[in-house]
């Protein structure tokens, strides 16, 4: 990886680790509803000039039914779900728990036919269930077990949007899309939003804490993203899902004050080994040398980027991949 691709790897870990503490601070003042609303229609309106080009959005009106699809299980029942839970649970468990995204997503192959599990994922996914256990049995009380639960929404949206865009909109450039879903969420929750809008003036740290959603996580998260991809390629990109329960962990301890105790630590291990087992390849037989025509790393960024520019068309992966979930 050149040293551009670990600057945008790290940035984008620290970048997409940073939503859960900003939202659990959000919640003091404001409604789940009304953060999603200034989030999406904020992010939407930003990076409108960095997506929005002459005829960018037209191939999406053909497509309506799988974008807005898209845009419910990515964006519009996780996002306010997850925000709503966060009144309750800290950011940094809220972080551990969304972590087992990939753990549903080799679930969701599997069932729709789209990948096979062996004994290593079968394993992976033992081992990640056993570390939401651990997180949830020993790291959460009774009364906020119900809350815990509603991780397995926002857990299941965030595996299944990405089987949606790879199976219906794969061919599509992917920040039209972004930039069409936070347009349509802010659309669904604008007037709720009214509704819930807060009767007084916000304290600075949660006006900061919207304000960094929106331009930080948002706007900075996706640009970052992309550029990532066309830096190293989308496999390797994906792997940032496991950097970033890490940073939300880190800051919630250091700057919330939240508790880090045995069972998180054992939690965290097992949620992640669990992920990198589910969703590696499955072991393919040896092809011989003379066969396979290589490329360098150059190479392949290359037409990643150029793949992004323009309009294609990609099979639905037959391999499950480890799922982004910008929380």
């Amino acid at each position: 990886m050149t040293r551009r691709g670990w600057a945008l790897f790290l940035a984008l870990g620290v970048i997409w680790g940073l939503p859960y503490l900003l939202i659990r601070v959000s919640m003091r003042e404001v409604s789940p509803v009304f953060l999603v609303f200034v989030r999406t229609a904020g992010g939407a309106l930003l990076l409108a000039p960095f997506v929005v080009r002459r005829g960018a959005l037209a191939p999406l009106l053909s497509r309506w039914k799988a974008v807005c699809a898209y845009t419910v299980v990515e964006i519009v029942v996780p996002w306010v779900v997850l925000s709503n839970a966060e009144k309750t649970v800290t950011s940094s468990l809220s972080g551990l728990l969304v972590a087992a995204v990939p753990i549903a997503g080799a679930v969701i192959a599997r069932v729709t036919g789209t990948d096979r599990i062996d004994r290593r994922r079968a394993a992976g996914l033992i081992l990640g269930l056993g570390g939401v256990a651990a997180l949830v049995g020993f790291d959460v009380g009774g009364p906020h077990l119900l809350v815990v639960s509603s991780f397995l929404l926002i857990i299941t949206g965030y595996a299944l949007g990405p089987w949606i865009f790879s199976k219906y909109l794969a061919d599509l450039r992917g920040p039209s899309v972004v930039i069409a879903s936070l347009a349509l969420a802010a659309i669904v929750y604008a007037p709720f939003a009214v509704v819930q809008r807060p009767h007084h003036e916000l304290s600075t740290a949660v006006f900061l804490s919207l304000l960094g959603l929106i331009v930080v996580c948002t706007v900075a998260g996706f640009l970052t993203f992309f550029a990532l991809i066309g830096e190293i390629g989308p496999m390797r990109a994906i792997v940032i899902t496991y950097l970033n329960p890490a940073v939300a962990v880190l800051l919630g301890v250091v700057v919330l004050g939240e508790r880090f105790g045995p069972a998180t630590a054992i939690g965290f291990v097992l949620v992640l080994s669990g992920s990198v087992l589910a969703t590696r390849p499955l072991r393919s037989k040896a092809v011989p040398s003379s066969a396979v025509e290589t490329k360098t790393e150059t190479e392949t960024a290359s037409e990643t980027r150029e793949a992004l520019e323009r309009p294609r068309t990609v099979a639905a992966p037959t391999v499950a991949e480890p799922t982004v979930a910008e929380p």
